[in-house]
């Protein structure tokens, strides 16, 4: 009496996702960060012909990201610093070539001019 029930709860077991849901959370991954990954190839690329350190600094900052995409959720060509989505496997392929190219082309500036520019000039 007053008002309790006369037995334990009884608990449900929970529902299999439906088909629609699983769908969905296959897709949740984010693209994000290729955009910004070919920009800075871009601008890398462009001022390799003034300064070795721009696209190898550069480099640095995509390959050190594509890490951070691999273990955890930061993400530092973000604004916000962390994803509420994965990124996805294509976003972290581009930032990890994005990287490769950058560091290869600064490591051809370097070679094809001996000691190369360090400090921009303009």
């Amino acid at each position: 009496m007053g008002g309790y029930p006369e037995g334990p709860p009884v608990y449900r077991r929970p529902l299999p996702p439906r088909a629609d849901r699983a769908e969905a959370r296959g897709t949740e991954r984010s693209h994000a960060a290729i955009p910004i990954a070919v920009i800075l190839v871009g601008i890398g690329l462009y001022f390799a012909s003034t300064s070795v350190l721009i696209p190898a600094f550069l480099g640095f900052v995509l390959l050190l990201s594509g890490l951070s995409f691999l273990s955890t959720r930061l993400n530092p060509l973000s604004p916000h610093f962390y994803l509420t989505r994965k990124p996805s496997w294509a976003a972290v392929g581009v930032v990890f070539l994005g990287a490769l190219a950058l560091l290869a082309e600064a490591y051809t500036v370097w070679a094809r001019g001996g000691v190369a520019q360090l400090v921009p000039h303009l």
